[in-house]
């Protein structure tokens, strides 16, 4: 199958696809999306590209949390995991969604809503996490993987 998007014609496979069965925030209705990856390598997953082939037009840049904030960690409520069939957070994985603004140094990310994934069934969730640290606005440039600083700021 092909897909036509402002990046050129990418060619997918059915299979290659990651399903969430109720859909993102503000976007219910789209529930299959293709993964592209953003470095050069094609073997690092830090950043990625989240396709709808639903709707073409509607993207998301992804990042590994785990890039950002080595120690991020969220806890599922035991729904969640059985939602993804997972026993444990630990087999899943989990991207955060960036903000892209035209000026680069105002890109957020929602480090409290996150994406998450089970690599085996290419099923995921987007999930809430209740009485969490974690903010929506995380400021990219508030990170010391990012911009060198030793503090990070809290998200609105």
């Amino acid at each position: 199958m092909t897909i036509e998007t402002d990046y050129g014609t990418v060619e997918y496979e059915e299979e290659n696809l990651i399903l969430f069965p109720d859909g993102l925030f503000g976007f219910p209705e789209l529930k299959r999306y293709l993964f592209l990856n953003l470095n050069d390598d094609g073997e690092d997953d830090s950043m990625l590209l989240m396709l709808s082939v639903d709707k073409c037009e509607v993207g998301f840049v992804l990042i590994n949390p785990q890039f950002l904030c080595p120690g991020y960690s969220p806890a599922l409520t035991p729904e969640e995991l059985a939602f993804l069939g997972a026993r444990e957070e630990g087999d899943l994985s989990c991207y955060a969604i960036c903000v892209v603004h035209n000026n680069y140094l105002d890109n957020t990310v929602n480090l409290k809503c996150p994406l998450v994934i089970n690599p085996e069934t290419r099923q995921g969730i987007q999930v809430i996490l209740e009485n969490s640290s974690y903010g929506c606005r995380h400021e990219l440039r508030s990170f010391p993987s990012i911009a060198g600083s030793e503090n990070m700021e809290d998200g609105e």
